[in-house]
């Protein structure tokens, strides 16, 4: 199963998070399939391409909890 989800990347106490499209079953920080946008939860920058997004939701992925969240925010 595919999963639109957030990929860690970054220092310790220091996180940034890109959101991406993985098999559901890869580690957290595993290869992805497609990146899609980023997340800065310190400086509350974040990017996503909308179009990339909601073709992935049409082709069957699944959004997690906080991936839907960030979406609610942006009105996607």
């Amino acid at each position: 199963m595919l999963k639109l989800r957030l990929k860690k990347i970054g220092r310790k106490n220091q996180p940034s998070y890109r959101l991406v499209v993985m098999v559901s079953s890869m580690r957290r920080d595993g290869r992805s399939i497609e990146e899609i946008g980023y997340y800065n939860p310190i400086t509350k920058i974040y990017k996503v391409d909308n179009k990339k997004v909601l073709s992935w939701i049409h082709k069957g992925a699944q959004l997690t909890k906080t991936v839907k969240n960030l979406l609610k925010k942006l009105n996607v």
